[in-house]
């Protein structure tokens, strides 16, 4: 290390230790002042808005079950091509959910999803006029390109939210996805017998406009906030918090995590930022310096690879590798058994031993009847999140729903197949919910968005493979061997649980690499 870094260090330990002193009474970080507040009208108002976003993405997702059949049969179109509608639109989340994560760590999380409400709602929209394939194609690529944005949205409740209770109330804010699921079925079986997949496409962009309806009065993370450096931002949005939640904040100033961690570089002092922060002791102003780092600010400027690196770093290698497997696993097999109620309840298909009557409200009513199985899934995941783990739970469901696959490897009569798909989803999508708690409390602040992104474009890979590979089996017939194909990967999934290397419940986020 030169010694202009060398200096830069000792400013940055000097400044540190001045904080330590008059941490106590007099100072307070971020997640004392979430803690002093509590879960009040402020975060309810946080959660709604949140809670919006993710009926969006949920409804765009569902209706793949039915606008692929429906294309089909209009365009005269091949299996291959009905399942290219649902493989592109998880490519677009693929790239969506890294790129917005990424933008989201750099530039701040408001950022991260306003072009997810843009590129969801507008695409969405237009989607309902194509004129023909291609074009229909080309805009549900471009909403998955928005709809990968939705893991910011996650990370952006979460991190207004006390450690305490934080595992219950991300299950809550998962309820809304259960919410999106079931409103959709309910619009398809409403809508499409009678107006067609045109106005169910046109009808499912409006929660996406109504995120951009409020986005101007969305507040940014204060957490994020202070980990670039921004202080005075972050206390007046704490400051708005506790006077909507009609309580005082700690006594003293906000002060940050002085974890800094240094790398050689040209000139580091570019990672500093010096602030000032009201005194309410003296009624004038400390000036400290933050805790944004020289490794953030290098992140920010190497971009995706910085990222990348990070992620992939000694210190959290295992626990990236692992959950990429986690989202993978999960997303395959959530969407599989979402195509494949649709596959085994379509009226079209080439099999010639058909496993449901021949009645065209059989697709939506098994679709209809699979989503409510989301609702004990919920409550069953917000019974166990805080009790007895993120691990424990994600576990013991993902190797439950291999159990209710397994009378599926032959055919089953409808009311047994439809009952097995409901608790396989139950369970599976308990799981998913919980990953979604488990991956954002693994990383710091500085690559949170980023991490979890990364790791939902992996999934969305998963999202990709599923119209391609296992529904396109059952189609063609080969039911036992795309049930296989299922539980090895939710097994898998649920093996790569056990090996996490630790268990995040009640632990307090970081805000330092």
């Amino acid at each position: 290390m030169n010694l202009r870094a060398h200096a830069v260090q000792q400013n940055i330990q000097a400044e540190c230790e001045d904080e330590q002193m008059v941490d106590g009474p007099s100072s307070y970080t971020v997640d004392e002042a979430l803690l002093s507040m509590g879960f009040g009208y402020f975060q309810a108002l946080v959660l709604a808005y949140a809670g919006m976003g993710w009926i969006s993405e949920a409804m765009e997702v569902m209706l793949l079950s039915f606008v692929g059949p429906a294309v089909q049969i209009e365009w005269k179109l091949s299996s291959h091509d009905e399942s290219m509608i649902s493989s592109v639109v998880f490519a677009g989340m693929l790239i969506g959910a890294s790129s917005c994560g990424i933008v989201s760590d750099a530039y701040g999380r408001k950022k991260g999803f306003l072009f997810t409400a843009i590129a969801t709602s507008v695409a969405g929209l237009l989607s309902a006029f194509s004129p023909n394939y291609i074009s229909l194609i080309i805009l549900r690529f471009v909403v998955g390109i928005g709809l990968g944005g939705g893991p910011v949205v996650a990370s952006w409740f979460l991190e207004f939210i006390p450690a305490p209770n934080r595992g219950t109330w991300m299950v809550v804010f998962s309820g809304f996805w259960t919410v999106g699921t079931i409103l959709e079925a309910l619009l398809a079986w409403a809508v499409m017998p009678t107006l067609g997949w045109r106005w169910l496409l046109g009808l499912s962009s409006l929660p996406s406009f109504l995120m951009l309806l409020f986005y101007g009065v969305t507040p940014e993370s204060p957490r994020y906030l202070c980990m670039k450096g921004f202080k005075s931002d972050a206390m007046h949005i704490l400051e708005q918090m506790a006077k909507v939640n009609s309580v005082a904040l700690p006594s003293g100033v906000l002060i940050s995590d002085c974890n800094v961690e240094l790398e050689e570089s040209p000139d580091p002092s570019e990672g500093i930022r010096l602030i000032t922060v009201p005194d309410p002791s003296e009624g004038t102003h400390l000036v400290t310096v933050s805790n944004q780092n020289i490794t953030t600010d290098k992140e920010t400027q190497v971009g995706a690879i910085g990222i990348l690196f990070r992620l992939l770093s000694p210190k959290f290698i295992k626990s990236t590798l692992l959950l990429w497997m986690v989202f993978f696993g999960n997303a395959f097999s959530y969407y599989g058994v979402v195509l494949l109620t649709s596959a085994l309840s379509n009226r079209n298909t080439d099999c010639t031993s058909k496993l449901y009557s021949d009645h065209s409200g059989v697709l939506y009513k098994d679709v209809f009847i699979t989503s409510l199985a989301e609702i004990p899934g919920l409550i069953l995941s917000a019974a166990i999140v805080d009790r007895v783990g993120r691990k424990m739970s994600m576990a013991t469901m993902l190797f439950i729903s291999c159990i209710f696959l397994v009378p599926l490897l032959f055919h089953q009569k409808e009311v047994l197949t439809t009952a097995l798909l409901f608790g396989a989803r139950m369970c599976i999508s308990g799981s998913f919910t919980i990953v979604y708690i488990y991956a954002p409390e693994v990383y710091p602040t500085s690559v949170r968005s980023s991490g979890v992104g990364i790791a939902s474009a992996v999934g969305r890979v998963g999202g990709i493979l599923c119209p391609l590979v296992a529904v396109s089996l059952i189609k063609r017939c080969h039911q036992t061997t795309a049930v296989i194909l299922f539980e090895l990967v939710v097994f898998s999934s649920g093996m790569a649980v056990c090996f996490f290397p630790f268990e995040t419940s009640g632990r307090e986020l970081s805000d330092s690499i």
